[in-house]
């Protein structure tokens, strides 16, 4: 299957609708802790974003936040589940990485849930080290935090 990247920003209507979905998945998976995360998900100042197409269909999507001066936060992953196992996410992750390094950021930091090993596998096989956990995730024993530098 041939997917098209496009860059783009959270006013897009079709990252919207995919993280609509996201959204209602981690719902399921988050259980009780849902409302926690959710508060730092919001997605309407999010300047860049990728939305992965197959032919007209937006099938999945992924963003990066400035977090600090050297780091990008990897925000919003999701392939819709018929498109999973495909190499997509990983398309998306490689995009949003190469932009963060065209943007001049070292780094790429991203947290993510114990309960979505998918993630977990997609992140170490993309390189990614767990680190200590930061900012609001510090104390939280059901996320776990990683890096992976972006550009040398």
């Amino acid at each position: 299957m041939l997917y098209k990247l496009i860059r783009t920003n959270s006013e897009n209507i079709h990252f919207q609708q995919l993280v609509k979905l996201l959204d209602a998945d981690l719902a399921i998976r988050d259980g009780d802790d849902h409302a926690f995360y959710a508060q730092f998900n919001k997605t309407d100042t999010i300047k860049y974003v990728v939305v992965a197409y197959h032919e007209e269909q937006a099938v999945a999507c992924g963003a990066i936040r400035q977090y600090d001066d050297r780091r990008m936060e990897v925000k919003r992953m999701f392939v819709l589940p018929e498109f999973r196992g495909k190499g997509l996410a990983q398309s998306v992750l490689n995009e949003v990485e190469k932009w963060a390094g065209e943007l001049g950021f070292e780094i790429c930091i991203l947290e993510t849930g114990k309960m979505q090993p998918e993630a977990i596998r997609l992140y170490h096989k993309c390189g990614y080290k767990v680190i200590a956990n930061y900012g609001q995730y510090e104390n939280v024993e059901n996320s776990i935090c990683m890096e992976k530098q972006v550009r040398v």
